[in-house]
């Protein structure tokens, strides 16, 4: 555990003015950290997610920089949307380097829709050294439907409680039936065509093909989000591969949520990135 003090910095990024807060410990290692926020986020995240994630990572020796993107927060300009945050992360990343000259390694860190835009952006981005990816956002129709017939009615037919209200009258039949039935036609008519090559999770896909360096991939076991991921990654064959790469460690949690919402699970989330960041300082990407 060392001390670490915070300070504001201010960037440019395509003539808007972005606001971070930087957490820098006195006693550092030469890897850095920089917290992407998706949106419709700012930079202390859901219940101060971020801000608790940037403090215990400079505890750990850790410089850390979380910001908010054009639009968000207390930024100028207009949120471009996750798919155009490439100019952000870069100039994050540049005025990173800038205030800590010492840095050797960057890492980006994301959830969501955040991690997809770090892949995404990809070819925008120079001297990445590693990345931190959870539930990354790939929203679409078929796998949506795929993933709450196998992760969301599955469960609800074990589930004890469920029979209770359907003995009970308590849960509209009908209305439970169609709604199960769409989610299978959806399934049956997309399920036998290819992925389609032109939406944005192709350009994340090719993204990380294309990224050289380590990534730590955390996904909640109790998320519709990582889930979806989970039935895209079957579906997609480069992504499967990618997958298998020994520079890809992934790691699930299985009563995590969405955003990590209790201390338990933030303190895991904690614990996996600074382990998996003490790896990469010393050239171990496990």
């Amino acid at each position: 555990m060392t001390l670490y003090s915070e300070q504001p910095l201010v960037f440019d990024c395509l003539g808007e003015r972005l606001p971070g807060i930087l957490s820098i410990p006195e006693e550092r290692c030469g890897t850095g950290v920089v917290i992407v926020v998706g949106g419709p986020q700012y930079r202390v995240g859901s219940h101060r997610q971020f801000v608790l994630l940037a403090r215990s990572l400079a505890a750990a020796g850790f410089p850390v920089l979380r910001f908010d993107t054009r639009g968000m927060g207390d930024a100028t300009g207009n949120f471009p949307g996750f798919e155009h945050l490439g100019p952000d992360i870069a100039s994050a990343v540049q005025a990173f380097r800038q205030a800590l000259p010492d840095l050797q390694k960057v890492v980006l860190w994301g959830l969501c829709d955040a991690a997809s835009a770090i892949l995404i952006s990809q070819p925008l981005l120079t001297g990445i050294s590693g990345l931190v990816l959870l539930n990354p956002w790939v929203r679409n129709a078929e796998t949506l439907a795929n993933a709450e017939i196998k992760h969301y009615y599955h469960k609800r037919l074990l589930d004890r409680a469920f029979w209770v209200k359907l003995l009970s009258g308590q849960v509209n039949v009908l209305a439970s039936l169609g709604e199960f039935a769409g989610k299978l036609w959806r399934r049956w008519r997309g399920g036998s065509r290819p992925v389609a090559s032109v939406d944005f999770r192709a350009r994340m896909v090719d993204g990380w093909q294309a990224f050289q360096g380590p990534s730590l991939l955390i996904l909640s076991g109790v998320d519709m989000v990582a889930a979806e991921f989970v039935e895209f990654a079957a579906s997609h064959p480069q992504l499967a591969a990618l997958l298998q790469r020994p520079d890809i460690v992934r790691l699930d949690l299985d009563a995590a949520d969405h955003t990590f919402s209790s201390a338990l699970l933030r303190s895991q989330v904690e614990m996996a990135t600074g382990d998996w960041l003490s790896n990469l300082s010393r050239g171990e990407p496990r």
